[in-house]
């Protein structure tokens, strides 16, 4: 009897898995899709192309991204050239705006909104959605460019499989997230899409809103818990085991949870909440904007949330973080393979590791002590500025660079 014995190294094998899941996301969405066209189909077909052609599309989908979009939509506003700005989010604040050049219309949420951006006419669309012609959002056939908007100074492969693989343009933070995204072009078979830096329009406004919040009168030595979500995320992953020592140090603790654990891990949520009620010194952070809390923070604990450089380049106070074995398979970054065929790690994990503080599990119950030596020092703060500098570029400028790209694109077409 032969018995054949099959090996596949670990880069394969990974390579594989990530074929699988994108094989798999891809039918599915596409059975999606076809649902999708008959429920349009048997209402009447309610979403009907747009002919009447706008220049200049932004599209927000919820409220995490108002500060994306509002120093752009400021741009056109400033030069005196129309923009049509579409939300799903419903009751948004930027509809509110005394803007006269900039055209806002709430569309709804889900299949609705989808069915009206597959039917767009237009000249340039801008949005932070990933997915374009791989989830529910289809290419439009009369929009002639389709621009994604970086909303985060971190690597450009952290979204799910394909998320930006085809949209025309990418609008990026820094320089160093462009080579990652050649290597999957290339690796992909994919056509070029147009790389350009144009600062990061978040951090632009966060900036400007905390430069005008007040300092606090009576501070009180304050720790500020910044968990991602999911079960690698430390709020899930150790709750109790970290909280209560953290408590037990008499310190102010606020903890900021993740917008989705609100959605993904209430129960989770829930019960931590429940169980701390009657101590004072803990605060349950849900604001819209997390830039209250990092101003009042003296130091941050987090894991592998992209919140750490917000912290990081808005406040330039020390950062701890506790390392998570995060699974790349489902993200763009697991694709992306040094010249020796292992795994590439990615800028964002690297840098973590010269900016921040690692918080080992077993120092959990002397925490107290762990921060009060985890002192800053030249090297830290010297990493953190070169971390801001590689991924921040054009502070301040976002806005007009996005407004003044998507003009060009326009008289491109033209």
């Amino acid at each position: 009897m032969n018995v054949f014995l099959l090996y596949i190294d670990p880069g394969t094998g990974s390579m594989l898995f990530s074929v699988c899941i994108g094989v798999a996301a891809t039918l599915f969405f596409l059975a999606r899709a076809l649902w999708l066209k008959l429920q349009l189909f048997f209402t009447g077909g309610k979403a009907k192309a747009d002919t009447n052609t706008k220049k200049y599309v932004i599209y927000n989908e919820g409220r995490q991204y108002l500060n994306c979009f509002k120093p752009v939509l400021d741009a056109f506003e400033k030069r005196g050239t129309e923009v049509f700005y579409l939300t799903s989010m419903e009751n948004d604040p930027l509809l509110n705006e005394p803007y006269k050049f900039v055209k806002g219309e709430y569309i709804g949420e889900g299949n609705k909104a989808f069915a009206r951006l597959n039917m767009l006419s237009a000249g340039v669309v801008l949005m932070t959605t990933p997915g374009l012609d791989v989830y529910q959002m289809k290419r439009s056939k009369t929009v002639k460019h389709y621009a994604h908007l970086r909303h985060g100074s971190g690597d450009a492969t952290m979204y799910r499989l394909y998320g930006i693989d085809y949209f025309d343009s990418v609008l990026l933070t820094g320089d160093y997230q462009k080579d990652d995204l050649r290597y999957l072009e290339k690796s992909r078979g994919l056509k070029e899409k147009e790389l350009v830096t144009v600062g990061c329009t978040y951090l632009d406004e966060l900036k400007k809103k905390m430069e005008q919040i007040p300092a606090e009168e009576n501070h009180a030595f304050t720790v500020l818990l910044c968990p991602s979500w999911g079960p690698s995320a430390i709020l899930s992953k150790y709750g109790e085991k970290l909280l209560t020592p953290l408590i037990e140090t008499g310190w102010h603790i606020i903890v900021r949870p993740h917008p989705q654990s609100k959605k993904s891990e209430s129960e989770m949520l829930e019960r931590l909440q429940k169980k701390y009620e009657s101590f004072p010194n803990i605060e349950w952070n849900f604001d819209r904007d997390n830039i209250y809390a990092l101003k009042r923070a003296d130091i941050m604990i987090s894991d592998f949330s992209s919140v750490i450089y917000d912290y990081t380049f808005l406040c330039d106070k020390p950062v701890m973080y506790v390392n998570a074995d995060l699974d790349l398979r489902i993200y763009d970054a697991s694709e992306v393979y040094d010249e020796d065929g292992s795994n590439k790690r990615i800028w964002q994990f690297t840098t973590l590791e010269k900016i921040g503080i690692e918080l080992k599990e077993e120092q959990f119950t002397d925490i107290k002590n762990v921060i009060q030596n985890a002192s800053d020092s030249p090297v830290l703060a010297a990493a953190r500025a070169k971390a801001k500098s590689e991924a921040w570029m054009h502070i301040g400028e976002a806005g007009d660079r996005v407004c003044q790209f998507m003009i060009d694109k326009v008289e491109e077409k033209q």
